[in-house]
């Protein structure tokens, strides 16, 4: 069989990839090992959180499904940060695990365009660096003219419960073990990373009178543009806190956890560890957050964020029931870690093609990273790409100052992933204006051109990324003194009664909620305009960077002016322009002064 192009993993990369790809006039197949394994959550049912929430947004304006999904099937939605700057606000929602899974099973399986192949692809075949086919374990071969590569953490994967280890990449599913040698057989380097998951509870054994709860926002805020009137029925998820005996349990079983006694050589997460690294890592801090999250509406297991392990089995029973209300908790799954395997950044272009394969693109958790959003946003961008590099079109890549999808693939191709990349919004120095209020206004005319929405829903996100300076101009023309006294903390539009004035000259075609949201926005670009205007000022003085172009064929190992460290990582990654030069680990400004005069050296050699 014969596809436009083949995605390989049914993860959230592989969803969004597929979407994408096959709205834009692509036939695809989705291989995967089972179809009810297509968007699973295999870790926390959540979706969004600092930086991550930015995410979700972003993918919803540009077309993506995420948002949507966890509209459908969410049970818990806040906002978080909102005591801080809108800045740093960002949406999550914790989600009804088997109606979202549900939800993204039918949607790929439903879609036009979209084949799905349960299977399992143990070779990639290429031929002069081109990518032609792949190779399933049955021996069929599937050829296409691209391939996504979405393996999550199926590309050898091994699993870890104490001393305890097997094949996996996730619990019941197996490792995609033969592709990772056909990875290392056609010159791709590897290399191994890890994550982690906590124990399931039985929610009827946990004593919930004894900690506290956390309810969802009233009223709650969706993800998508698209979502009209929202009233979804919320739960309470709760929080309680591990203890001494918690921390000595663990303490001296220490030497049983395959992180420390050496069976794990994949790096894991720095900002998600597990409840041994907090120990190790923090011996003078016993207590540690325990947010018991609720698996679904009517699902008995409850999610137990912030005890990740790989403990054994008998030693997870016994420091689970040392938190308060955990006394007589039952575990119904055991934690466990994952090893896998991932592709080194220097190994793949800003477009998310491989350097040593073309026509072979890569998203999610092989990239180095982790969290559904961050693959979520690679996979959308991956679909595009492919099928843009089928029809010889300018590939799509957001600018760092575009989106935070932009600050993730640009941090991913740039610099050395050592360990689980998150997002966060301190990663983005222009968060100031990547808020999660403005991904319409800041988005539109991107989506527009990628027409990955019908027409009726551009038109509504046309008016949702216009309101907003409708909104600032009629306050400015006929309420000048409103647009000062708006400056000031804690003054809204609302508050200044000018919601139905508004209303009444303007006449938006809109949800109320999401006039609501837009005036949200305007007040928010009035409070902060100096700070963004100076933002925009500094941009313009670094953005001419990112308009430098390196020659392609440079060989940055014989230019001796430059740093043998500067060498060295300009040699792996080939940056495209200075201004990406410029965000490598190790390149120093004296660095870019060489690289300053290559670049005037070359176009005068073009003018001549």
């Amino acid at each position: 069989m014969s596809y436009d192009i083949i995605v390989i993993g049914g993860g959230h990369a592989g969803i969004e990839a597929a979407m994408a790809s096959s709205r834009l006039g692509s036939s695809v197949a989705l291989v995967t090992h089972a179809i009810s394994g297509i968007g699973q959550m295999p870790c926390n049912p959540a979706i969004g959180g600092l930086g991550k929430g930015q995410l979700v947004r972003e993918i919803d304006v540009l077309g993506g499904w995420m948002g949507r999904a966890i509209d459908a099937t969410g049970i818990q939605f806040r906002i978080l940060n909102k005591r801080k700057g809108p800045a740093v606000q960002s949406p999550r929602a914790q989600a009804d695990k088997d109606k979202y899974q549900k939800y993204m099973e039918d949607l790929i399986t439903k879609t036009s365009g979209i084949t799905v192949i349960e299977a399992d692809v143990v070779e990639l075949v290429v031929e002069k660096g081109q990518y032609e086919a792949v190779v399933l374990d049955n021996g069929d071969t599937l050829t296409s003219n691209a391939a996504i590569l979405c393996s999550g953490t199926f590309l050898g994967g091994l699993m870890h419960t104490g001393s305890v280890k097997s094949d996996g990449g996730r619990e019941g599913a197996p490792a995609s073990l033969s592709l990772s040698s056909s990875l290392k057989e056609i010159g791709f380097e590897l290399f191994r990373l890890k994550t982690g998951t906590p124990p399931r509870l039985l929610a009827s054994s946990i004593d919930y009178d004894k900690i506290e709860a956390q309810p969802g926002d009233q009223p709650p805020q969706p993800f998508s543009f698209l979502t009209g009137d929202f009233n979804p029925k919320q739960i309470d998820c709760y929080i309680t806190r591990s203890n001494d005996q918690t921390q000595e349990i663990i303490s001296n079983n220490i030497e049983t956890s395959p992180l420390f006694s050496g069976i794990i050589s994949g790096q894991g997460p720095r900002y998600c560890p597990s409840i041994e690294d907090k120990v190790v890592r923090f011996p003078d801090r016993s207590s540690h957050n325990v947010f018991l999250e609720p698996e679904g509406i009517d699902s008995e297991e409850v999610y137990v964020n912030g005890l990740s392990t790989s403990l054994s089995s008998e030693v997870q029973q016994e420091f689970i029931r040392s938190v308060l209300g955990l006394e007589n908790a039952q575990i119904t799954r055991y934690g466990y870690a994952v090893e896998y395997d991932s592709i080194p950044s220097w190994q793949v272009s800003d477009n998310l093609e491989t350097n040593l394969v073309s026509g072979l693109f890569c998203a999610g958790q092989i990239l180095g990273t982790s969290g559904y959003e961050e693959a979520a946003a690679q996979g959308l961008i991956a679909g595009i790409n492919a099928v843009k590099k089928l029809n010889a079109a300018t590939p799509l890549i957001l600018k760092r100052d575009e989106a935070y999808i932009g600050v993730l693939i640009d941090d991913l191709v740039t610099k050395e992933i050592s360990e689980p990349y998150r997002m966060f919004t301190s990663r983005a120095e222009h968060r100031l204006s990547l808020r999660c209020d403005n991904a319409e206004t800041r988005l539109y005319s991107i989506a527009k051109d990628l027409q990955l929405h019908n027409r009726e829903d551009l038109a509504l996100l046309k008016e949702r990324a216009e309101l907003p300076a409708k909104v600032i101009n009629h306050i400015e023309k006929n309420n000048h003194s409103d647009s000062v006294t708006l400056k000031q903390p804690n003054v809204t539009i609302e508050s200044l009664g000018l919601v139905k004035e508004l209303k009444q000259a303007i006449k938006p075609k809109l949800h109320p909620r999401s006039i609501l949201d837009s005036f949200y926005q305007a007040e928010n670009d009035i409070k902060y305009k100096g700070y963004i205007d100076r933002q925009r000022r500094q941009l313009v003085k670094q953005q001419h960077l990112d308009y430098l172009e390196l020659p392609e064929s440079l060989n940055y190992m014989t230019l001796e002016a430059l740093s043998f460290e500067a060498r060295e990582k300009l040699q792996k990654v080939k940056p495209a322009t200075l201004g990406q030069a410029s965000r490598l680990d190790g390149v120093r400004q004296s660095d870019l002064a060489v690289l300053s005069v290559i670049i005037s050296k070359a176009k005068k050699a073009d003018l001549e």
